[in-house]
């Protein structure tokens, strides 16, 4: 037997093993200083440490591992609901959590599976369908009767601070008024977005009840819309803009 197969053995020979292999290595150790010296200085750490008492489970790690579940857990967002709601404007898809809205599209042909997939784009969260609640309907009607929306009605949380501060300072702006880009860029403190103010306005993932219609050029044309041109002259006239 070599010293290395010794060395390998060691553990096995500590529990329980045939009595013929603990007497062959018994038999090198005797003839072989080098491994005896290893030997007993192995089995010296090895009973210091059979007389450690056996650790008891910390409170505070259990606590910290229970409130890092729960923190991953509540990363864990549940999908977007969407449903076709019938409005003054034509059908919408609108999709929204429990008890807010996060998402409008208007129905322009395309089958409900595209349009939850750009939902989901968007929003970088999944897309479900569902029957459209009670409150989404109230919502809704209580928008297109006073071109007006409660904050706690939408959720926007999703989106950089920019983007939802460029929002927020579009929905100041008055149904039946127009503001510009550059306003609404100077309104945020970035006075020189201007153009990044157009770029959220065309992805506006809540079209409608976030008013990117009601921001236009700085030459009061009404530049391009997502939904075109003509669809954002009717908003306006809805709203009772007579520019």
């Amino acid at each position: 037997m070599r010293c290395r197969d010794v060395e390998a053995l060691w553990d096995e020979i500590r529990g329980e093993c045939k009595a013929s292999l603990r007497e062959t290595v018994h038999t090198h150790l005797r003839a072989c200083p080098s491994c005896q010296a290893m030997y007993e200085q192995y089995e010296g750490v090895a009973y210091c440490l059979s007389c450690l008492p056996r650790p008891e489970p910390s409170c505070d790690l259990a606590k910290k591992v229970v409130h890092h579940i729960a923190a991953l857990k509540s990363k864990v967002r549940s999908p977007i609901l969407l449903s076709a709601v019938k409005t003054p404007l034509g059908r919408l898809y609108v999709g929204f959590t429990q008890s807010r809205i996060a998402y409008v599209s208007l129905d322009t042909g395309e089958p409900l599976e595209q349009v939850a997939a750009r939902a989901e784009r968007r929003l970088r969260r999944a897309v479900v369908p569902a029957d459209a609640p009670a409150w989404l309907r109230q919502t809704l009607d209580v928008f297109f009767s006073t071109w007006r929306i409660d904050d706690a009605a939408v959720d926007i949380s999703q989106l950089t601070p920019f983007e939802q501060a460029a929002l927020r300072a579009a929905a100041r702006i008055p149904p039946g008024e127009v503001r510009s880009y550059a306003w609404v860029a100077t309104q945020i403190g970035r006075p020189r977005a201007a153009r990044a103010v157009g770029r959220v306005m065309a992805r506006n993932p809540l079209p409608f009840l976030f008013p990117c219609h009601r921001v236009v050029d700085s030459s009061g044309d009404l530049h391009n819309y997502f939904y075109g041109r003509e669809m954002k002259a009717k908003l306006l006239k809805m709203e009772g803009y007579r520019g």
